[in-house]
């Protein structure tokens, strides 16, 4: 075998273990006022990436935000519906700073029936965490952005900036795998 298919043949089992074993999915989005339904005419901005961990159950959420028209009062994320409408409160964000810029990071323990909203639990979980866990999971994954990560504040109670939860496209992967194609073709073409 020769040393190219070795390294390819190490490679790809390396990413398939680490794919088997993977329990942790990664979104993200850019929040804005321009993504609130309806859509407002804020100047601030954000960003908030959410992990979910499968296995252990947890939400690892990281916002960051700034240039807010009032200090925040609540942030959210919100389950399930499709992103041109709006629906109530999956998780809320203790801790959230008060304040017109900020960060805010949080694990929540998605077996604690506590941390959900109780119309969210009720209405769409069944009353219990596991079925709490299982929509969140569902309107996260859903490829229509069926989530959302919301912030408000005195001057827009519904709202000021908003962002739809998506997956990340997989580019580090896709563009190891192009690197090693290329690499082969390469080594083919050299003689022996």
């Amino acid at each position: 075998m020769s040393k190219f298919a070795s390294f390819a043949a190490a490679v790809f089992c390396a990413v398939g273990v680490t794919a088997a074993q993977a329990s942790v999915i990664h979104f993200g989005t850019i929040l804005s006022g321009a993504s609130e339904v309806p859509a407002n005419v804020s100047t601030a901005t954000g960003f908030a990436s959410v992990d979910y961990d499968d296995l252990l159950h947890r939400l690892t959420v990281h916002v960051e935000f700034a240039g807010l028209s009032a200090p925040a009062t609540a942030g959210h994320i919100h389950c399930c519906t499709a992103p041109s409408s709006n629906v109530t409160v999956a998780i809320g964000f203790p801790g959230l700073p008060l304040a017109t810029s900020g960060i805010y990071d949080h694990i929540f323990d998605l077996t604690d029936l506590g941390i959900y909203n109780i119309n969210f639990r009720n209405n769409f979980g069944g009353g219990t965490a596991a079925g709490s866990e299982t929509a969140l999971a569902l309107g996260l994954a859903n490829p229509a952005h069926f989530a959302y990560v919301n912030l408000h504040n005195s001057v827009f109670r519904g709202g000021e900036i908003r962002g739809n939860l998506a997956v990340p496209e997989p580019a580090g992967l896709a563009l190891m795998a192009m690197a090693l194609a290329a690499l082969g073709a390469t080594a083919r073409r050299k003689p022996a």
